[in-house]
Order: structure tokens, then C-alpha cells, then sequence
């Protein structure tokens, strides 16, 4: 039954993913992968409040497993992102690469762990 809600989940994050990342970067003319970026800082921005929630007791275990796995595990891209990184080194642009690395992991962190502490003060 979980495959299911993972498969539901999904089903949603993935055209979200895609008409996120393209619609974001649409509004930036640069090199630097700014759609993947907003995707993946959303999607762990969500899987910490769902995390902080779920840690309350606010979240039953079939809405983490459809929120978490499902929709978190298709907004997300790691291979869209190790991609467009690779391409950005390939390009000459080391710095946006290591820019990019930087800034995803820092502002990931840093997004699941206010999400986390948003709902643990919300459902307290």
C-alpha cells in the first residue's frame, strides 16, 4: 500500500518539479541553474516542516510516506543538479559550479531545518 502513496505522491512532484524549475528559469537570463535550485530548496523546505510535523505527532505515517518519498522524492532532482553543475565546470564557469554546490547544500540545510522548527512550534 505505501508504493502507492509513494506513486501518488510522485505524481504530483514531478510535473511540479518540471513546471517549476522551467518557470523560474525563464525569469533569470544567466548560465546558473536557478530553477533546479528554487526545486530542490522547496522540496527540502517541505521535508522539514513534514519532518518537524511528523515529529510532533502532527503527521500520520501514510501522509509522510505520500509527502516525504512521493511528492519530496520527484520535486527534488540530485541528478538534474549534479548534471547542471558538471555542465557549468565543462562551460568554464568554476565558480558558478562551486557556487552552485555551495549555495544547494547550505540553503538545503538550511531550509529543512527552519521547516523542521516551523512545525515543531506550530504543532507543539
Amino acid at each position: 500500500m505505501n508504493w502507492l502513496l509513494v506513486v501518488a505522491g510522485a505524481v504530483v512532484g514531478a510535473p511540479l518539479r518540471y513546471l517549476t524549475d522551467r518557470a523560474v528559469q525563464q525569469r533569470h537570463d544567466s548560465v546558473f541553474p536557478w530553477g533546479t535550485f528554487v526545486v530542490n530548496a522547496g522540496a527540502c523546505l517541505v521535508l522539514g516542516v513534514l519532518t518537524g510535523a511528523a515529529l510532533a505527532g502532527a503527521a500520520s505515517s501514510w501522509v509522510v510516506v505520500l509527502l516525504g518519498p512521493g511528492l519530496c522524492g520527484a520535486l527534488s532532482t540530485y541528478s538534474t543538479f549534479s548534471y547542471e553543475t558538471l555542465r557549468l565546470a565543462e562551460r568554464g564557469w568554476g565558480f558558478l559550479a562551486a557556487a552552485n554546490v555551495a549555495m544547494s547544500v547550505l540553503v538545503g540545510l538550511g531550509a529543512v531545518h527552519l521547516g523542521s522548527q516551523v512545525a515543531r512550534q506550530l504543532f507543539a
